[in-house]
C-alpha cells in the first residue's frame, strides 16, 4: 500500500546523502518533495502542512545544522514525525476490571467488520481470552451466517438469535449476549453491527441504541484503508454520531495509497489500534506506529518478524536444529529437516511479505513480487517424493534416482539435480555459521575462518615480538625496522608504492579482469 510513499521518500533522502552541511535550499527541497509525496499518497492537506512544519522547524534547528551526517539526521527527523502522526505509541485495549469486556465494532457498509470480528476473535484467544461473537448486523443478507461460519474458522463461540435478512431486534440481542456470556463465562464479547453510511441517520441512531444499551468498553471505528480521503469524512461523522474510542484499519495490503491511514489518527484524535493485512483470519495484528513509519522508509519491521517466527518456531525445536548443524559439516542436518523448516516458514506467511520486513528491501520490491510462492510446494513435492533413505544421505541419489524421483513429483530431472545440490551447499553454509567459522579477524562470519583457533595463532604470534632487554640487541633492531619502514613492501624501495608504479604478482592478475 505504501510502494509509492516509500519510492519517493527513499528517492528524496538519497539526495541528501554525501552533503556534509544541509543548507536552507537543501531543506525547502526535500521538504517540498516530501508534500509531493504524502500529497499524491492520498494524505488530508491539513495532515500534510502540519507534518511539512515540523520537519522544517527541526531540519533547520541545531540537531541538523551540528550533525555528523545531516542527512541521516533528517530521516530520523522525518521517521519520528510519521510516528507522531500515525498515533504515537501503541495502543492497548481497555479490558473491564468485571468481566465480560464490551466491544462493539462499527464503521461502513463493506469495510470487512464481519470477517474483522472473527479475526479479532481469534486474536483474543490467542492472548488467552474466551471472546464470544454476536451477530447484531441483522440487515445485510446472509450477515449471520457469515459470521458463524468465520466464527467456526476462528475456533471461537458465536451468539446468533436471529436469522437476520431484516428480521430480529438487534438492540435486545445485543443486550440479551451480555447476559448469555455472563451466564457461559465468555470474558469479552465482540458485537458486530450493521454497515452503514455517514448520512444514514437512521443506522446511526441504532448504533447509538446498541452502545447505549451495552455500554461497551471499547467502540472500534473498522476503515477500509483503500477508500483514501473519504475516510477522514466519515471518521468524523462516526466520531460525532456515535463515537468511537479507536481505529482498526481493513484491507492494508490493498493497491490503494494509503492516505487513511496516515490521516485519520491526526484528525480525528484516536489511535490506529488494530491493522488487517490480508484475506486470512491470523493476518491481523496490534498496530505499532514505529513499526509502520520503519516500514514507509523501508527500514524494515524486524520486530514483527521476530514476533512471528516466535510464535511459529518452538525454543525446543529452534535448539535441535542448532545441534544438527553444529555437528561435523552439518551431517546430521537432512532433507527431512529442511522440509519441516521449510513448511514452519510458510506458516509464518507468504515469501514475499516476509521479505518485505527486511530493511532495504524496497530497492529490490519488483523481484520480491515478482517470486512464485509454488516454487516452495515443488521443492516440497520433490523432497516427499525421496525414500527415507535418500532423504537422510541425498548422496546416494544417482542418475536413475533423479529420474525415479522427477517422474513422482511432476518436474524436469534437472529440477531435482538443483535442489540436492543447492542444499549441500546450504547445509554446509549454515554448518560453518553455527560452528562459529567467520573471515579473518571477523569471528562468527561465515567464511571468513575466525574461529577462536586462529584468534589464539595471532595472539601468540603477536606475544612473540617482544623487545629485547639489551640496549645493543635493542638498538640494532630499530634500526633494522627502520630500515625496512624505508623499503616498500616485498621489499621494493618506498618510490615504486605509487599505484601506477606497483606490478601485481600473475596469480593476482586474473581476478583484477
Amino acid at each position: 500500500m505504501f510502494d509509492t510513499l516509500s519510492d519517493r521518500l527513499s528517492a528524496t533522502f538519497k539526495n541528501l546523502r554525501g552533503k556534509g552541511r544541509l543548507s536552507e535550499a537543501d531543506i525547502d527541497a526535500t521538504a517540498r518533495e516530501i508534500r509531493i509525496a504524502l500529497l499524491e499518497a492520498d494524505v488530508a492537506l491539513p495532515v500534510v502542512r502540519a507534518f511539512i512544519k515540523q520537519v522544517k522547524e527541526r531540519a533547520s534547528g541545531v540537531e541538523v545544522s551540528q550533525a555528523l551526517n545531516p542527512a541521516q539526521q533528517v530521516v530520523k527527523i522525518v521517521n519520528e514525525e510519521l510516528i507522531t502522526i500515525l498515533g504515537g505509541e501503541t495502543r492497548r485495549l481497555r479490558f473491564a476490571k468485571t468481566a465480560p469486556t464490551v466491544i462493539m465494532l462499527a464503521g461502513l457498509q463493506g469495510a470487512g467488520k464481519t470477517t474483522l470480528a472473527g479475526k479479532l476473535g481469534q486474536w483474543l484467544k490467542g492472548q488467552g481470552h474466551a471472546p464470544l461473537l454476536v451477530a447484531c448486523d441483522l440487515q445485510r443478507p446472509n450477515a449471520v451466517n457469515q459470521l458463524s461460519v468465520v466464527a467456526e474458522r476462528a475456533g471461537v463461540a458465536v451468539y446468533a438469535p436471529e436469522p437476520g435478512n431484516g428480521v430480529g431486534d438487534p438492540v435486545k440481542v445485543a443486550q440479551d449476549s451480555i447476559e448469555y456470556a455472563r451466564s457461559k463465562q465468555y470474558d469479552v464479547v465482540v458485537v458486530d453491527t450493521a454497515g452503514r453510511l455517514g448520512i444514514d441517520h437512521e443506522m446511526m441512531q441504532q448504533a447509538a441504541d446498541i452502545r447505549d444499551a451495552v455500554k461497551p468498553d471499547e467502540i472500534l471505528f473498522v476503515v477500509d484503508a483503500m477508500i483514501g480521503q473519504d475516510a477522514v469524512n466519515t471518521a468524523e461523522a462516526f466520531r460525532d454520531g456515535v463515537g468511537f474510542d479507536g481505529v482498526v484499519l481493513s484491507k492494508l495490503d490493498g493497491d490503494a495509497r494509503g492516505g487513511a491511514a496516515l490521516s485519520i489518527a491526526h484528525v480525528t484524535g484516536k489511535q490506529i489500534m488494530f491493522a488487517s493485512n490480508g484475506e486470512k483470519l491470523d493476518e491481523f495484528d496490534a498496530f505499532h506506529p514505529d513499526r509502520m513509519a520503519s516500514r514507509i522508509l523501508d527500514m524494515g519491521d524486524l520486530l514483527t518478524l521476530i514476533e512471528q517466527a516466535e510464535k511459529t518456531f518452538s525454543q525446543e525445536e529452534a535448539e535441535k536444529m542448532a545441534s544438527k548443524l553444529a555437528s561435523k559439516k552439518g551431517q546430521d542436518f537432512t532433507l527431512d529437516d529442511f522440509l519441516a523448516q521449510m513448511e514452519q516458514v510458510r506458516k509464518m506467511g507468504s515469501i514475499s511479505k516476509l521479505l518485505g520486513m527486511l530493511p532495504g528491501m524496497g530497492q529490490i520490491k519488483d523481484q520480491i513480487n515478482n517470486i512464485d510462492e509454488r516454487d516452495v510446494d515443488r521443492t516440497a513435492a520433490i523432497i516427499k517424493s525421496m525414500t527415507p533413505g535418500e532423504r537422510q544421505d541425498p548422496t546416494v541419489i544417482n542418475g536413475s534416482r533423479r529420474a525415479r524421483i522427477a517422474k513422482g513429483s511432476g518436474v524436469e530431472v534437472s529440477a531435482v539435480k538443483n535442489l540436492v545440490e543447492r542444499f549441500f551447499e546450504a547445509r554446509k553454509m549454515m554448518s560453518r555459521m553455527a560452528q562459529g567459522g567467520g573471515m579473518p579477524g571477523m569471528p562468527g562470519m561465515p567464511g571468513m575462518g575466525g574461529g577462536p583457533g586462529r584468534q589464539k595463532k595471532q595472539q601468540k604470534v603477536a606475544k612473540g615480538k617482544r623487545k629485547s632487554g639489551n640496549p645493543m640487541k635493542r638498538k640494532a633492531e630499530e634500526e633494522a625496522a627502520a630500515a625496512r619502514r624505508e623499503q616498500g613492501p616485498a621489499g621494493l624501495p618506498a618510490a615504486a608504492q605509487a599505484p601506477e608504479d606497483f606490478e601485481l604478482p600473475d596469480a593476482f592478475k586474473k581476478f583484477m579482469g
